[in-house]
């Protein structure tokens, strides 16, 4: 029935597009650049690939767009309590793509706000974790650390290469690499392009796990699906109030936690959680 509902959403997106690939009975809609599939526990974990094998999913505006449309699907589906993005084992992306940049103006640029649509990713209310494996280079390594939680591959490479290219990071890469690794190790990836690796961005903050190449995704879907046993009401304010504590002084997010913390006794989960606490059996949370 959700799968049914999400593809009524996406129905008018696409119904003027070419022909999609079939995802299979357990996807939730048909795209050109994202296999999108529900994992997990009663499917509580939606899974987004990114699909251009071919430019090891160079991140291209068709790409982008579409990935729009799924989370705006996704955030409506009241089955979904977490959603992963992962890419190939080669490649997570290696970077937006440069033939689709290569000719545009600064008047195009800024007339068009070029790359404001790639910000969709931070907005979205129910948690997201990157699965990456191998390259998250440039718009890469931007998409991930757009994300709240990035699980790595052994072999997974992190880098901001655009100094290379003659430009900057566009997608909040010098912005959200400073905020998690620091300022001495986010101005040498940004100034000499260089990359680290799964173990090293560990180190630095920049993610929470390393593991072996063949278990990341479902250790990305096992951590979803942790999330998703929560209360998604709960869930959504818990995101809210640990993103506030990259935009407000120490003083303002205590005052926002606490209001937020205020807020969770209006709920029914709140009541719910702390009766089944000392009633000693599992909460049964309804979103309310």
């Amino acid at each position: 029935m959700a799968t049914t509902l999400l593809l009524r959403r996406l129905s008018s997106a696409v119904a003027s597009r070419p022909p999609r690939r079939y995802l299979g009975a357990a996807a939730t809609a048909h795209f050109q650049h994202l296999l999108v599939e529900k994992k997990g526990a009663g499917q509580s974990v939606a899974v987004i690939q990114l699909n251009r094998p071919k430019v090891l999913n160079a991140l291209c505006d068709g790409l982008m767009k579409e990935l729009g449309e799924a989370l705006d699907a996704l955030e409506q589906d009241p089955g979904v309590g977490a959603i992963v993005l992962t890419g190939s084992e080669k490649a997570f992306a290696a970077g937006a793509d440069i033939k689709e940049m290569q000719h545009r103006t600064f008047q195009e640029c800024y007339g068009g706000n070029f790359l404001a649509h790639w910000n969709r990713l931070a907005s979205v209310r129910k948690p997201v974790i990157a699965a990456v494996n191998g390259y998250a280079l440039g718009g890469g390594c931007e998409l991930a650390m757009m994300c709240d939680i990035i699980y790595a591959g052994e072999k997974a490479q992190f880098g901001q290469p655009e100094i290379l290219l003659g430009t900057i990071p566009g997608a909040g890469g010098t912005q959200r690499l400073t905020r998690a690794v620091g300022k001495s190790l986010a101005m040498e990836m940004v100034l000499t392009g260089e990359r680290i690796s799964a173990q090293e961005a560990k180190l630095a903050g920049l993610v929470s796990k390393v593991c072996p190449v063949e278990k990341l995704l479902d250790e990305a879907i096992g951590c979803g699906e942790k999330i998703a046993r929560h209360s998604k009401l709960v869930v959504a304010m818990a995101k809210e109030a640990v993103n506030a504590a990259f935009e407000l002084t120490l003083a303002e997010g205590n005052r926002l936690e606490k209001r937020l913390f205020h807020a969770t006794f209006a709920t029914e989960d709140r009541k719910e959680g702390m009766n089944a606490f000392l009633e000693k059996r599992d909460a049964k949370f309804k979103d309310q």
